[in-house]
């Protein structure tokens, strides 16, 4: 039987953010400074944060090179190889694709194709479907509101983005890069390569997704207040 696998990573880390979101919702519920800072690169230090912005009154677009510069930071940042070696380090007790094996040549292969899906999916959803379908990769940041409506807004925006006019639409960027990024991982995951499989692997790349934009929502809030608590 296995004691982990994708899902359930999905689920623990939902379950954290909720606990995230019922963190900072005290602090949530007033309007964030005038200026407010540019967003940190890494949330805890680990997450890339790359393609986060603060919501603003005025749109402005961003340039097909910029959205390559975002994907290539986000995908090629070194916490990346960190998460890769995580998710490996699950694989290997779950012993999920029997074919790769244990032992370290076991792990490597798990290491490599962890790796490759989270590179391949953030240059799908960030560099490449953007800049053919014209739609902004970034995340806009609310940084205000009551907690639920900002954990709800942060959840939605992989199905609704920006596009580069300034309009709002359908994430098409989102669910056709990971959809992509599945298509790809065919080609060196051999034990899973039903169509129910894909269909689960996407959904859970999309949650995973999803969580992420909710850490880059609260990252600040908690920041300030652990940072509040340190100085008492």
């Amino acid at each position: 039987m296995m004691l982990f696998n994708r899902r359930s990573l999905s689920v623990a880390l939902l379950s954290v953010s909720l606990a995230i979101s019922a963190l900072a919702q005290d602090a949530s519920t007033q309007p964030p400074p005038p200026d407010q800072p540019p967003p940190d690169k890494r949330v805890f230090g680990v997450l890339p944060n790359y393609r986060t912005t603060n919501e603003t009154a005025v749109y402005t677009p961003i340039t097909v090179k910029q959205k390559f510069i975002i994907g290539s930071k986000d995908s090629f940042d070194y916490p990346l190889v960190l998460l890769a070696g995580a998710l490996a380090g699950v694989g290997q007790l779950s012993n999920q694709n029997e074919s790769f094996g244990q032992g370290l040549a076991g792990y490597s292969r798990r290491l490599g194709t962890a790796y490759g899906d989270q590179a391949i999916g953030n240059m799908m959803t960030e560099a490449i479907f953007p800049s053919m379908l014209r739609e902004d990769p970034r995340y806009f940041r609310r940084g205000q509101g009551s907690g639920w409506s900002r954990f709800g807004y942060a959840l939605s925006r992989v199905l609704v983005t920006r596009t580069d006019s300034g309009g709002r639409r359908f994430n098409y960027s989102e669910v056709l890069g990971n959809a992509t990024a599945v298509a790809i991982s065919n080609s060196y995951y051999p034990d899973n390569r039903t169509a129910g499989a894909n269909a689960a692997k996407l959904g859970e790349q999309i949650a995973t997704d999803a969580i992420s934009q909710v850490l880059k929502e609260f990252w600040p809030d908690i920041k300030r207040k652990l940072l509040h608590r340190g100085e008492k």
